[in-house]
């Protein structure tokens, strides 16, 4: 028997459809995996804003979660908004019960506006749950910053802060540099025990990128669960991000930002041996 590659993702819906649960489970699907989800919050928004958040009970949380991982294999996880210290916790718990072999967590705590969405206790927590169960730490410059609690305004910066947090416990941290000004995007892996990489790509100009973030982490978290190295993941997510901002820049989507185009270059389903 086979069976299919498995990503579980916890993260928030977005019912304009181009970020959260949504970006991630049209990202697993295009790069050939199949998609399980597990709801940490509903959101009423489109591509102009959020007009609402509805957070999940955490122990309908804790439901979802059994149930995903009581009945799948699960190849990787990958988190996206956590809005509680509850829910943190019950997402490090049932990480702890079930050890999945790759966890990706993007950290969702600032909006586009730059408003703070997260509260510091609930950021401690985070650090006492999650860091050192992580595959890797997806942070974009805003949240950097927020953790290390400084300022980053280039990429030597922007590496001391990666290096930082793999020493305050996670295994890896790829810190996202699109925040900076200039015509490259520069992305920084660093790894414990293993050299600190700089990714450097062409800044490609659109209006439509909202969900940027969820797609690569739901893309390494999916790559991951295909059989790459971190290192590989990330730069096959990188590539996939890149090709789907440049298929969507200029479609108009909403009267807002809208998405990138998950679509442009759909894979095939992938097999894996079944141990059942």
């Amino acid at each position: 028997m086979k069976r299919y590659p498995i990503v579980l993702t916890i993260a928030g819906s977005d019912s304009g459809g181009g970020a959260g649960i949504q970006a991630d489970l049209k990202t697993i699907a295009a790069l050939g995996a199949f998609g399980t989800s597990a709801l940490t919050a509903l959101t009423a928004q489109n591509t102009q804003g959020v007009q609402a958040i509805h957070p999940v009970p955490p122990d309908f949380l804790r439901q979802q979660l059994e149930a995903v991982f009581e009945d799948f294999t699960i190849d990787s996880v990958k988190i996206g908004m956590i809005n509680t210290r509850e829910v943190a916790t019950v997402i490090g718990q049932t990480l702890d019960q079930y050890s999945p072999r790759h966890v990706v967590f993007d950290p969702v705590m600032v909006a586009t506006s730059g408003a703070k969405l997260i509260q510091n206790e609930t950021i401690a927590i985070l650090r006492k749950e999650l860091f050192s169960k992580l595959t890797v730490l997806t942070p974009n410059l805003d949240e950097a910053q927020l953790l290390v609690r400084q300022s980053l305004g280039s990429v030597s910066e922007m590496q001391q802060a990666a290096e930082e947090l793999v020493a305050q416990g996670c295994a890896a941290v790829l810190l996202k540099g699109g925040h900076l000004p200039g015509r490259e995007v520069y992305d920084i892996l660093a790894q414990s025990g293993k050299p600190t990489h700089i990714f450097q790509s062409e800044f490609i100009p659109s209006k439509n990128l909202h969900g940027t973030g969820c797609t690569l982490s739901s893309a390494i978290a999916t790559f991951l669960a295909l059989g790459l190295s971190l290192f590989d993941a990330v730069d096959e997510a990188r590539n996939y991000v890149a090709g789907a901002i440049l298929a969507g820049k200029d479609v108009q989507t909403g009267g807002g930002h809208g998405p990138l185009n998950h679509s442009f270059a759909p894979r095939e389903m992938q097999y894996k041996e079944s141990s059942m």
